[in-house]
């Protein structure tokens, strides 16, 4: 009961926190794009909840759940929203760059598939440094047909690099639909011709998510090489906050918010998580959020003396 109710907690805090940031959007306080988790909080909770805090993660520009469930502050992610200095890249990279190095969280990438090959060198560093280190690298089925993918996963398997590749199988590249960018619907058929261990999971449920991660890991740490999980999942909400959402049936979308992964969690803890349990635990996220909001409404942004900074390093080797 401890563990799901952890596991709750965290896709509570997601859902909600996305919730807050479409709020916080549409009276534009928060500008640019935003990419929003809704639907998919068991991917990342799941996934994440098997790493030890030296392995590393890359994410995509749907990036506030994995920040989140890594355990970057809810404040420092908030203030990176609003564009402020407090921010976990100072403000910097806003929605799609979220970034922390003290928590190994290596993006936050806008470019799809773009977080494989770096993926890719951080698990070569593992390797070459003989750390028992894993690298999970995030990234959606729409990356599945890009160069990157083929490459990456050809040396990963062929130089059995330790990395843990995620594929959120959200069913939609922006709006173009799975079965009409792919010839060959089975992603895990796919890696396996790579030679790499994978395999489908219902990536709404989380607790099914969080078993495949631990086996994959433990496989990966072992020294098995490289292993693939397409985690079938989907967002309840359009593909960005522009997107105006023509390409999909509300049929299917009922559909899926039918297997919503926190109602299956929460279905599952019943009876001895009650209606009272929830409305703390909702009570909690709230306030949460709430102070992060103020926080990042309160925090400065970057003075204009230091826009430069950063862009070459300031530590000589």
């Amino acid at each position: 009961m401890k563990e799901e109710l952890e596991l709750l907690r965290q896709m509570v805090r997601i859902r909600r926190f996305e919730e807050r940031c479409a709020e916080l959007y549409s009276s534009a306080q928060i500008r640019g794009f935003l990419h929003l988790y809704v639907g998919e909080e068991a991917v990342a909770t799941g996934v994440l909840s098997e790493l030890d805090p030296q392995d590393s993660v890359v994410s995509t520009y749907r990036d506030h759940g994995h920040a989140l469930a890594r355990g970057v502050p809810m404040d420092a992610v908030m203030a990176e929203m609003f564009g402020k200095v407090t921010g976990c890249s100072r403000g910097r990279g806003g929605s799609m760059h979220l970034f922390d190095a003290s928590h190994r969280l290596f993006g936050g990438n806008a470019i799809v598939g773009g977080g494989l090959p770096i993926a890719a060198g951080l698990a070569l560093g593992h390797l070459m440094r003989g750390e028992p280190r894993v690298v999970a690298c995030f990234f959606g089925e729409g990356a599945a047909a890009e160069g990157e993918f083929h490459e990456v996963l050809n040396l990963s398997a062929l130089w059995r690099l330790p990395v843990l590749f995620c594929c959120e199988n959200n069913q939609y590249a922006m709006g173009t639909a799975f079965a009409k960018e792919h010839a060959a619907a089975d992603l895990a058929l796919r890696a396996g011709s790579y030679g790499l261990a994978a395999w489908s999971v219902d990536g709404m449920d989380v607790l099914a998510v969080k078993e495949s991660a631990r086996r994959a890991a433990e496989e990966i740490r072992a020294g098995g090489g490289p292993c693939l999980l397409e985690l079938r999942t989907y967002r309840f909400r359009a593909h960005s906050m522009y997107d105006p959402e023509r390409y999909r049936d509300k049929e299917e979308v009922a559909h899926w918010r039918d297997l919503d992964p926190i109602d299956r969690l929460r279905n599952a803890m019943r009876p001895e998580f009650t209606d009272d349990d929830l409305a703390a635990l909702e009570a909690e996220v709230a306030a949460e959020i709430d102070l992060a909001v103020a926080t990042a409404e309160a925090a400065d942004v970057e003075p204009v003396a230091d826009l430069t900074r950063f862009v070459t390093s300031e530590v000589t080797p």
